[in-house]
């Protein structure tokens, strides 16, 4: 019997961050639902990952690319079959475009962007931030399955030491989807994707102009992070929308958050307030940014990260 449903996606052979991140609480609320915790994906390698992570089987659906209809056909269909208590999917791009369309499909509730989760009384509990981050709500999913979608790095990823996941064949849908994929682009500089970063760092309108960004780009690897921006400067054409944070951009929770020359706007604060440290660069001392920092340098960007990316740089090499 399963009691936990998670939508495993898989990028560059690996399961992607935020579904090991999925798997490692639906371990834990299927050991306290009942069940056992299975995964739902498209690629037969990420048995042994999945395993890894307290998988038990892996349903796999003869699909390829992401497109919304035949993903949330073949799903509803393992769900019915295998009538789960619960189902998770990550807080990706896909995770959040298949959750409502599986939802509607099931007749159920789905708790959205959670970063706590726990089965209480029969019944899912999760919380999940509200007002653009100032507040918190509770809430229950009572419909069967409960559903939800969790924050990428809102919960840490452990492994269970489980042996590979039994890979289970499933039929595909009919193919009556409405949307063809013609072709897919990607970035051509290989940077990290902010949604699942461990460390960020953001540049705001202090950096006057588009080539300052090379100054962000610089501390940020150095340090192994991704590049951030704030709203204000992908307006203004400086960086691509792709590394915006924010109300209107990605919303995200890394470990480290560092902020430089960025006012710190309520959209901005609502999409990165939820950051385990944040480090605040600015010259002025009443920005609004210094309000959610752990640590704030009140001072000239243009001196202190040129000094931060050596000081890292000479740090790692020793």
């Amino acid at each position: 019997m399963a009691g936990v449903v998670v939508f495993a996606e898989v990028k560059d052979g690996r399961l992607k961050k935020a579904s090991r991140e999925a798997l490692s609480i639906g371990r834990k609320l299927a050991q306290t639902a009942g069940g056992d915790l299975v995964a739902f994906g498209v690629d037969r390698a990420a048995a042994e990952e999945a395993g890894r992570y307290g998988a038990k089987r892996l349903y796999v659906a003869p699909l390829t690319a992401y497109t919304t209809g035949p993903f949330t056909t073949a799903l509803k269909q393992l769900v019915d079959q295998v009538k789960p208590s619960i189902v998770l999917l990550a807080g990706t791009s896909n995770g959040r475009d298949l959750a409502p369309r599986l939802a509607a499909r099931l007749n159920v509730g789905v708790a959205s962007d959670v970063d706590r989760l726990e089965w209480t009384g029969g019944k899912l509990r999760a919380r999940r931030p509200v007002y653009s981050g100032k507040a918190f709500a509770t809430v229950e999913v009572s419909s069967t399955p409960a559903m939800a979608t969790t924050r990428p790095n809102a919960f840490t990823a452990e492994e269970a030491g489980g042996e590979t996941a039994e890979v289970v064949q499933i039929a595909g849908p009919a193919s009556d989807d409405k949307v063809k994929l013609i072709e897919t682009k990607t970035a051509e500089a290989e940077e990290l994707t902010i949604a699942e970063a461990d460390i960020i760092v953001s540049g705001g309108r202090g950096l006057k102009e588009a080539t300052n960004f090379s100054l962000i780009r610089d501390l940020a690897h150095a340090i192994g992070g991704a590049v951030g921006a704030s709203r204000a400067t992908v307006d203004a054409g400086w960086i691509d929308h792709q590394h915006q944070v924010g109300q209107t951009g990605r919303v995200v929770s890394p470990n480290l958050y560092i902020a430089a020359g960025v006012s710190g706007a309520i959209q901005h604060l609502a999409g990165m307030s939820s950051s385990k440290h944040i480090v605040a660069i600015n010259k002025d001392p009443e920005a609004p940014i210094f309000r959610v920092a752990d640590l704030g340098v009140v001072g000239d960007l243009f001196q202190i990260i040129p000094a931060l990316t050596e000081a890292v740089k000479k740090a790692k090499a020793h």
